[in-house]
């Protein structure tokens, strides 16, 4: 008997621009191979969708560089199996996102928009070759609120070039006036394939990125913000509820180019090259089979990353073990607390360090 999959990412590989920092699966968008790409998910959708779907996430790339014609096609191919969804994600970038996308998304059934802005400083946004300034941000909140689409989620980054805590702060000040339910920040990750990384560009030094972490983390505090995740803050019962199927290590299913899965002891990730996925019927590069240890730590490691943490019934119950004899030096560390049957970390900076404890 097989486990229904709550959860459905797809991911679409096209943008206007290339962001510096990026080294996600993604190309120039080109309406004809936007055209053969939609053609090609269709099939991988037919051939994999059977569930209807808690939360469905479409990620990128830049969904909303899509013409609207093709976003529609896209949306149509989703529409079977998305009648039950509770939380329907797109991502946009704020150029590329207007009226007549907002309203097509609306008929589709998406209920939440995770609009990836990195900061409110123009100069910023123009070394992270962002197309957008901070006014049309602004505008385009407006525009979706206006809309009836209020459940937003906003992308910041940190420890950028060039930035300090000055501009930091300036842009948590821009962002809290736009007032919007939750807000993802991540630190700049120099990536070997990105454009940064292949300048040489630098994140800043360690201690100063500690602490714009603890600035954002106090700032977003003191506004009302829940610090639920290590990345990420929301207002009262605006968490990412698909991210949240991650964190719980829930199976999922991730479709198109570059997209991973897991489904059990199994997990995926379909290749990042374009004109493979075009053009091949084999387009999955890892199917990686976990053993029980394995699974039992990437639950561990992705539950410790939420202030929810663990359920202690829950793991014991799935895995058939129990805990305080199977870790029992990961339990002596002085971040792990145990509260309600829950195992948390309760300073998700020391997360990596304290999981060490847990793999021996």
């Amino acid at each position: 008997m097989t486990t229904r999959i709550k959860h459905l990412y797809i991911h679409v590989p096209f943008c206007n621009g290339i962001c510096y920092y990026c080294d996600f699966a993604r190309r120039i968008y080109d309406e004809k191979l936007a055209d053969k790409w939609l053609d090609r998910l269709e099939r991988e959708i037919e051939e994999n969708c059977h569930d209807q779907y808690e939360t469905i996430y479409i990620g990128g790339g830049t969904p909303s560089c899509l013409s609207l014609k093709q976003s529609e096609r896209l949306l149509r191919f989703i529409y079977p199996y998305a009648s039950k969804a509770i939380e329907y994600t797109i991502e946009a970038n704020p150029e590329s996102l207007d009226s007549g996308k907002i309203s097509l998304y609306k008929q589709y059934g998406v209920n939440r928009i995770s609009l990836g802005v990195q900061s409110s400083n123009d100069i910023l946004l123009k070394t992270l070759n962002r197309a957008h300034d901070f006014n049309t941000v602004k505008n385009k909140i407006r525009l979706l609120k206006d809309n009836s689409l209020t459940n937003i989620s906003i992308d910041l980054m940190y420890s950028l070039p060039g930035q300090d805590m000055d501009i930091l702060k300036n842009t948590l000040e821009d962002i809290l006036k736009l007032d919007v339910p939750h807000l993802s920040l991540y630190s700049l990750t120099i990536e070997e394939n990105s454009v940064f990384g292949k300048k040489g560009i630098s994140s800043l030094d360690e201690d100063v990125e500690a602490d714009m972490y603890e600035l954002i983390d106090k700032v977003l505090n003191d506004n009302g913000y829940i610090h639920y995740e290590v990345s990420n803050f929301a207002k009262k019962d605006y968490e990412s509820k698909h991210n949240m199927g991650y964190w719980k290590y829930e199976d999922f299913l991730g479709l198109s180019v570059g997209a991973s899965g897991k489904m059990g002891n199994n997990r995926y990730t379909n290749t990042r090259d374009l004109n493979t996925y075009l053009s091949s019927d084999n387009i999955r590069i890892e199917n990686l089979y976990l053993d029980k240890k394995e699974m039992m730590f990437e639950n561990i490691m992705m539950s410790l990353r939420t202030i929810y943490g663990l359920n202690i019934k829950e793991f014991e119950e799935k895995y058939g073990v129990n805990i305080r004899e199977t870790y029992k030096k990961g339990l002596k560390n002085r971040y792990i607390i145990i509260k309600d049957d829950h195992l948390i970390c309760d300073n998700p900076e020391v997360l990596n360090n304290v999981l060490l404890d847990f793999m021996d």
